[in-house]
């Protein structure tokens, strides 16, 4: 609401009552009160959206605050800087004028500075008899005294929204490509299922993605990304158990048996007469399931827990989950993973995979090295133990220094 305007060398101005607001605000600065005039501009710079400023106004209150002679803003000092248009703009970068009087309009608006016009509406000082500056008409930087903690909190919200945007952004480039290559690993394994229709979502989804995002975009696209990932690696958890569970019906003569959503995988024995008809095909597990606390496995694996739903892994079920994305990433064929799961557990099997992330860049062939820990652990000749002892210890010193 306008109640009057006020005049300034640039022509009349509106005054309004937050105008008006800010100008008391200004006599109201608590006495003895002081602030560093950079830190300040960097509060007030880091908030810029949020003032609703652009780089060359703030360039502008660069330059006027170079005109005002010590490093903290002082309530009782006199904080008022009158430097002439050609003068400012010179420090502005040499600014045109016009474009120099549409920025000191804006920080005026930002309530960052106050004009205090002369009669004439010239920009001078008056001096007392001492040479001390009695009066001055110019630019009054009190608002940014008085506004210093309220700038710091809105830089810190910014920095803040900052963060958190560079996290989701993080988020989304590896769900996108866990997601891209789990429908890669399923087209190419001929798992069943419309996976054509499951690439062009996937694409429809990215597509969705902003030049500009803002962090809800980002958000709502996460998590549409995450559920459709979710669903593959369902279909493709479907797909692994019904081979397991043809292949042990038809070679192993054992079944499995999954008790509830968050349980192992367990392969029972079969019948006395049944290792009587065939006795080569029938093995005991040389180690128990669970061997390890999942907590002992995720500190000397810490690069699976990328790999699980939504980038953590809570249980054994998401261990599994992601030993399967990690199968495919390295190209370890499916049967390859499967013999491990018969041999050592599934659980073991996954604890396996996530040692053989941690070294691969030790590895040529992670298919070839799975193979052969599945043969040995058949003859009792390898247990996971010393592997994932050796990597607790290795990623130690590391997890240390992040701590």
């Amino acid at each position: 609401m306008q109640t009057g305007t006020v005049t300034t060398p640039f022509g009349r101005r509106p005054m309004t009552l937050a105008l008006v607001r800010r100008q008391q605000a200004v006599c109201d600065i608590a006495a003895g009160k002081t602030a560093d005039k950079w830190k300040v501009f960097r509060d007030a710079s880091a908030a810029k959206e949020l003032l609703q400023l652009q780089s060359n106004s703030l360039a502008v209150l660069d330059a006027l605050l170079s005109f005002y002679p010590e490093k903290d803003l002082r309530q009782d000092a006199q904080l008022i800087v009158f430097p002439s248009n050609v003068q400012l703009s010179l420090r502005a970068h040499s600014m045109p004028g016009s474009t120099l009087r549409r920025h000191l309009s804006a920080l005026v608006d930002a309530g960052l500075i106050v004009r205090k016009d002369s009669a004439n509406g010239k920009r001078f000082s008056r001096k007392a008899g001492s040479g001390d500056i009695q009066d001055a008409f110019g630019f009054d930087l009190s608002p940014l005294l008085a506004r210093s903690e309220e700038l710091a909190l809105l830089a810190q919200r910014v920095m803040a929204s900052r963060e958190a945007f560079k996290k989701v952004r993080e988020r989304l480039t590896i769900c996108r490509r866990d997601t891209r290559k789990l429908i890669t690993a399923a087209i190419e394994e001929g798992v069943a299922g419309d996976w054509q229709a499951v690439e062009e979502l996937y694409i429809g989804i990215v597509g969705r993605i902003p030049r500009t995002p803002t962090l809800g975009d980002l958000t709502g696209i996460l998590d549409t990304m995450e559920t459709l990932k979710e669903e593959i690696l369902n279909r493709l958890e479907t797909h692994e158990i019904s081979a397991n569970n043809s292949t042990n019906d038809d070679q192993n003569g054992r079944h499995i048996k999954i008790s509830n959503p968050d349980s192992i995988i367990e392969f029972e024995p079969s019948s006395d007469k049944e290792q009587g008809e065939r006795p080569s095909k029938t093995r005991k597990l040389k180690e128990p399931l669970k061997a390890f606390p999942l907590s002992i496995v995720l500190k000397a694996c810490p690069q699976v827990s990328d790999y699980g739903p939504g980038g953590a892994i809570g249980n054994w079920r998401d261990l599994m989950s992601a030993a399967v994305v990690i199968r495919s990433m390295l190209g370890v064929s499916p049967s390859a993973y499967q013999d491990a799961c018969e041999i050592m557990g599934p659980e073991n099997a996954a604890v396996a995979m996530a040692c053989i992330l941690e070294r691969a860049n030790l590895i040529n062939s992670a298919g070839g090295y799975l193979r052969d820990l599945t043969r040995r652990s058949d003859q009792a000749e390898f247990s996971l133990g010393p592997m994932v002892m050796a990597l607790l210890k290795a990623n130690a010193p590391v997890q240390q220094r992040a701590g």
